[in-house]
């Protein structure tokens, strides 16, 4: 009998997977950014925004952040080719998918249940990126594809077609993700018909089918007659005489009279339906999203470029289009994450329309464009954009953090040791994180860093302990509680003995205890050619090597 198989995308490379080092995050309180003063009663001023690796910064955000997210939008690089000029085509597909399913399976962690995942591509990596989501996700997990009208207007100098959309992947993490209707407009000038009795406006809509599949045959059961005022019956027949149906069934008609309209055309009876002017009307949001409704490129680079103008970012988005997901994935208050940031688009939009959102990036457009940017946001020096739609006035602030270095690092001797770089606080921070503990210094116990529960507490120190250091802790701790002590070293017993000799305390070394835990000193995961491994050359032929000598020669 055959093992069970299952249906999934290959790649060279597949079964590699980093082992990544949860890092600290540092805030730089200079780079960080909040208004003079409140605005309104619900600015949010602990959005963050975090420089470095995006892998390793969705890694860093896990342990505080799984579960929690209620929307991530991602514009991650197209992959279109032109700058893996010098890689193996199968290699450049491999590189991207792995590099793209490391983050989507951390981002999977970090969304709420009824969380969901938006996805901007083009179609070089659209169909793949399809089949890898349905694996990440599972495939029922899959919501919709979204057509973005990205132009206005065809290329004329375009070579076969002229590409007028990008792909809008949208996943969600359970089936507890619902997508918020959209406003619906009115033309308020059709509603010109008014009901005393219910008191608004409405306008009428023939019962009788028309358009397509509107004749008997299409629908036999819809063929029937209706009462009319005085008394005759009324058949849905075209005023051609060809017999036509109702759209309604029959025994929807008698549980809603007061819907209908019978008006009398000379001496002909037709029968309407009263449809209502609506207070708040909405609709389903649909999978076509054309440019005039939600922006397009030129609309998002004149509004970088208000920040900007010397250095325009290459490929932003248009407000417009991160106001319409953040309106169909999420309410004020919600938490938006975006990690791969770019211009800084997600995280100007979500500010304004009162969400809280976490923003990473790795260039320096981090600085050149996105503090700017924001900074005119949260002053409410920001009139562009989707301002004036959600009535913006400025307020609120972000924190800027930094990806700590790497927690080890080798000395001269080839030796891994703690970074220099980490103080007491830091080195307790990392520690923590790398345990499973929740950090959080006690202000009158210097031997509680972090806690996991209640009772289970975690203490990191680079001193030697001694017998009488750790006996004095196991008193301290008391027998109702336990202690992790992660040390240099410790002399006078062992880490069995100290077990056995203090039960509520239990001993590791510093750096041993996590030697194997991560890839140190690693610090760039980025999706970067200049990162990626070349494809191997084609062994030199011989003959043409004789002939022609060794390349470059």
């Amino acid at each position: 009998m055959t093992s069970k198989q299952k249906l999934e995308l290959t790649w060279i490379g597949k079964d590699k997977r980093p082992k990544l080092e949860p890092r600290i995050l540092v805030e730089e309180a200079e780079k960080s950014y909040h208004a003079r003063q409140r605005v309104t009663d619900k600015d949010i001023f602990d959005n963050q925004l975090i420089f470095g690796d995006n892998l390793l910064a969705l890694k860093a955000l896990e342990a505080e952040y799984a579960g929690k997210v209620k929307c991530v939008f991602i514009d991650p690089p197209y992959n279109t080719g032109s700058a893996f000029t010098h890689y193996d085509d199968g290699l450049e597909h491999s590189i991207w998918l792995g590099l793209m399913r490391d983050r989507l399976e951390i981002i999977r962690r970090l969304l709420a249940e009824d969380g969901s995942l938006w996805i901007t591509i083009d179609d070089n990596e659209a169909h793949y990126l399809k089949v890898l989501c349905d694996e990440v996700f599972g495939r029922a997990n899959f919501v919709a594809n979204c057509l973005w009208q990205k132009v206005y207007s065809e290329r004329m100098d375009a070579r076969g077609f002229s590409v007028s959309h990008d792909h809008l992947m949208v996943y969600r993490k359970s089936d507890a993700f619902q997508p918020r209707q959209l406003p619906k407009d009115q033309n308020v000038a059709q509603f010109g018909f008014f009901d005393a009795r219910a008191n608004k406006y409405y306008r009428r809509r023939s019962l009788r089918k028309e358009g397509s599949e509107s004749l008997r045959q299409d629908r036999p059961s819809m063929w029937y007659a209706i009462p009319a005022p005085d008394g005759s019956d009324i058949w849905p027949i075209k005023p051609d005489g060809t017999e036509g149906r109702w759209r309604w069934k029959e025994e929807n008609v008698e549980g809603n009279r007061d819907l209908l309209e019978f008006v009398n055309k000379e001496g002909r009876w037709e029968i309407y339906v009263k449809q209502f002017l609506e207070e708040s009307p909405t609709r389903p949001p649909a999978t076509f999203w054309p440019s005039d409704e939600v922006g397009h490129n030129h609309e998002a680079k004149l509004e970088v470029r208000a920040f900007n103008p010397k250095n325009v970012f290459d490929t932003p988005k248009p407000e417009r289009l991160i106001q319409r997901v953040l309106d169909i994935a999420s309410v004020p208050g919600d938490l938006v994450l975006d990690s791969f940031a770019g211009s800084g688009t997600t995280g100007a939009v979500a500010h304004k329309m009162g969400r809280r959102w976490i923003m990473i990036e790795l260039g320096e457009h981090c600085h050149t464009h996105i503090i700017p940017r924001l900074e005119k946001v949260i002053d409410g020096d920001d009139p562009g954009g989707v301002t004036a739609a959600v009535n913006w006035q400025g307020g609120g602030g972000f924190r800027y953090y930094r990806l700590a270095p790497s927690l080890l690092e080798k000395d001269r001797w080839g030796n891994w040791v703690v970074n220099p770089e980490y103080n007491a606080a830091m080195l307790a921070e990392a520690v923590c994180k790398l345990e499973g503990f929740s950090y959080a210094p006690s202000e009158t116990r210097f031997w509680q860093h972090g806690h996991s529960s209640e009772s289970d507490f975690i203490y990191v120190t680079t001193q030697t302990l001694g017998v009488e250091q750790l006996a004095q802790l196991a008193e301290e701790v008391g027998e109702a509680r336990s202690l992790l002590v992660c040390c240099a070293a410790f002399r006078g017993v062992t880490a069995v003995q100290a077990g056995q000799r203090w039960p509520n305390l239990t001993l590791k070394k510093l750096p041993k205890m996590v030697l194997s835990r991560c890839e140190w000193g690693h610090d760039d995961y980025s999706l970067n050619v200049a990162n990626l491994p070349m494809a191997e050359k084609p062994p030199a032929d011989p003959v043409q090597q004789g002939l022609f000598g060794e390349e470059g020669a």
